[in-house]
């Protein structure tokens, strides 16, 4: 292939310096022509130190670039939508981190974008992208495992001191981060939207839509913020749209040495049992039979440079998109629902299940 994909990043902070800017410049299929930093002085550091021609201030001068073809949206959640909207609707393609949005209607503006310009749009979620992912999510919608009737999920990651402004390391980049988040990325609500349910939350509701094909029909939640202006606890009950129960445990407050991300789904005709941090996965058959998949290596469990390079998979083959946008979707409709339970103390209904009730 002789044309490369012409990319920029937006929001050229710690997780673009540390993820996705390593991936595009080692992906030769890839060219990354630009990058966008408010800081004037910063942005042309950045661009400079990874050796990228054009540091841009806004987004504006970034997609008026000739050629630019593809943008990565990795800036604070309050920006993804703004800069998603004008990138789709220039008619580049687009990855954007997680949280998708600050609200599901917003999320849903975007994914309605892209589908009507028939571009490729594309949710940041490492996750997705592990053998264990697909292998499990083979199983489900293969019938393995017959009618999946309840999932438990367990996360936590240490990432309350963000949340309460306290701290800047990353969690994921340690000692060898270029750029660390600011204090306002994750503990300020305007910027950030929420505090756990928007950081963490989000990656669970993804990944349950992306394991089941199904989106969430009920949510009922309840928060503790221990003190802090946003929540550190989280812990909800949700349903399906195919009736199974699902269960989400999450917290930001939990040991730098010991993260939880377990999954434990609940089949008639069979169980998978995942530890996502340890990149282990059993199934057992319901008449006892177990069979352990080969466990993940350390670079296998969090492959945080693969929703770029998919990203570019996407726009040569669209078949090969495997964290389409409209998970994005769906985890913004439990967050907000989740936030509005945890307010109300009431069981939401997803908005599209209550207009069928009414």
């Amino acid at each position: 292939m002789t044309d490369k994909i012409k990319c920029g990043v937006l929001g050229a902070g710690w997780w673009a310096t540390f993820a996705h800017i390593p991936a595009l410049l080692s992906d030769p299929r890839a060219e990354l022509v630009a990058i966008q930093k408010n800081d004037p002085d910063r942005a042309r550091q950045v661009a400079a130190d990874f050796g990228v021609p054009h540091a841009c201030t806004t987004t504006s001068e970034m997609l008026s670039i000739d050629s630019l073809q593809a943008v990565i949206v990795s800036s604070s959640p309050h920006l993804h939508y703004e800069q998603a909207a004008a990138a789709l609707g220039m008619g580049k393609h687009v990855l954007i981190e997680k949280p998708m949005t600050l609200k599901t209607s917003q999320a849903r503006r975007l994914l309605d974008l892209a589908e009507r310009r028939k571009l490729q749009f594309l949710i940041s979620c490492p996750w997705h992208f592990t053998a264990h992912a697909a292998a499990a999510q083979s199983m489900i919608h293969s019938g393995e495992l017959g009618k999946i009737r309840m999932i438990s999920v367990l996360m936590t990651n240490p990432v309350s001191h963000l949340i309460r402004g306290a701290g800047t390391a990353p969690t994921h980049a340690g000692g060898d981060a270029y750029l660390h988040p600011r204090h306002t990325t994750y503990s300020d609500p305007s910027i950030a939207g929420g505090g756990q349910i928007y950081a963490q939350v989000c990656h669970v509701a993804a990944y349950l839509a992306f394991l089941t094909g199904e989106v969430v029909s009920e949510v009922f939640a309840h928060f503790h913020n221990d003190g802090a202006a946003l929540d550190i606890y989280d812990a909800l009950n949700l349903r399906m749209e195919s009736g199974a129960l699902v269960t989400i445990a999450s917290t930001g407050a939990t040991s730098t040495s010991l993260r939880t991300y377990e999954v434990r789904i609940f089949g008639t005709e069979g169980m998978l049992y995942l530890e996502l941090w340890r990149g282990t996965m059993e199934h057992v058959c319901m008449s006892g039979e177990r069979r352990a998949f080969p466990d993940l290596s350390s670079e296998e469990i969090y492959p945080h440079k693969a929703p770029a390079r998919n990203l570019i998979d996407s726009i040569l083959d669209p078949s090969r998109n495997r964290s389409p946008a409209a998970l994005g979707v769906a985890a913004m409709e439990v967050i907000e629902a989740a936030t509005i339970s945890a307010k109300s103390g009431r069981n939401i209904l997803i908005p599209s299940f209550a207009e069928q009730k009414a």
